[in-house]
């Protein structure tokens, strides 16, 4: 048998070697894909630590709702989907956006007041859906693009409060579920609701509102609209105008844009940056 040919043992051996070369080419391609992706910069600004025991301090107290939702690992693997997310610019622009956003989120979502335990501004990530609310935010203008399900509200849910029908259709289909049937769960998995709080501050919406990433990064080109309404300076103020500014801008002194700027001040000083100009939307013509 030693001396004899066996006419199987070609093919099985080139047979073999092709599965060898196939599954080794796989997993070289699939290697160099994983190395080539593109991640989020946020964990080189933003150390668990610091999210926990210096921004959030009391986000998982037992007085607020959403304790132990906002975790984050649930922060970072949202930001995996927008790298440019704290990756424009140089070090203090990137800090600065960051600062920003977790500003902002932390005003829609605070259960903090004038005298809380460690101040007003430790409080952010406290809520993750709204309370009480007025409406089930179905607008009947973009219900063609839009559909509302039936018994479907679109309140606010998430760390952006993400609210209307025309805001959680488009959101779901940028971050993978479907948002006008299954709106819930933005206040069901905190990887989802950090990835609809980055969606909308990441997504322009033309012809009129640019991105607050853009605001932030210095990408923001205002138009003729823009010098009429007096939202030609780049700053927080403007992401605000962004977000709310119908109901909080070209007007003075508003207590919810300074609740806004008071987290923005306070982290902008954690994270080691300068807040910059044009905090405020006071002079600012909101969106149309």
């Amino acid at each position: 048998m030693a001396g004899r040919r066996r006419p199987f043992a070609a093919p099985v051996i080139s047979c073999l070697l092709a599965l060898w070369f196939a599954t080794s080419s796989s997993f070289a391609l699939a290697l160099a894909g994983h190395r080539g992706r593109r991640r989020s910069h946020v964990a080189s600004i933003v150390t668990e630590d610091m999210y926990n025991k210096s921004l959030f301090i009391h986000k998982d107290d037992a007085a607020c709702p959403a304790r132990n939702f906002y975790t984050y690992a649930a922060f970072l693997r949202a930001a995996d989907l927008y790298p440019s997310f704290a990756g424009a610019g140089g070090r203090d622009t990137r800090r600065r956006e960051v600062a920003a956003f977790l500003a902002q989120i932390s005003h829609e979502t605070t259960g903090g007041w004038a005298t809380a335990p460690d101040g007003p501004y430790t409080w952010g990530l406290c809520f993750k859906e709204e309370l009480k609310p007025a409406s089930n935010y179905c607008d009947a203008t973009s219900a063609a693009r839009w559909p509302c399900f039936p018994g479907k509200s679109y309140h606010g849910r998430g760390p952006i409060q993400l609210s209307w029908n025309f805001n959680y259709g488009p959101a779901g289909e940028a971050v993978g579920f479907n948002g006008l049937r299954d709106p819930e769960v933005v206040a069901g998995d905190a990887v989802v609701a950090f990835k609809t709080a980055l969606w909308f501050w990441m997504t322009p919406r033309p012809p009129f509102k640019p991105s607050c990433h853009d605001v932030m990064t210095g990408r923001y080109r205002p138009s003729a609209d823009d010098a009429a309404a007096n939202r030609t300076a780049a700053g927080f103020g403007l992401t605000t105008n962004i977000i709310n500014g119908g109901l909080e801008c070209n007007r003075t002194d508003d207590p919810r844009v300074n609740d806004r700027i008071g987290f923005f001040r306070r982290y902008c000083g954690v994270l080691g940056v300068d807040v910059g100009d044009n905090l405020d939307c006071a002079h600012q013509l909101p969106y149309s």
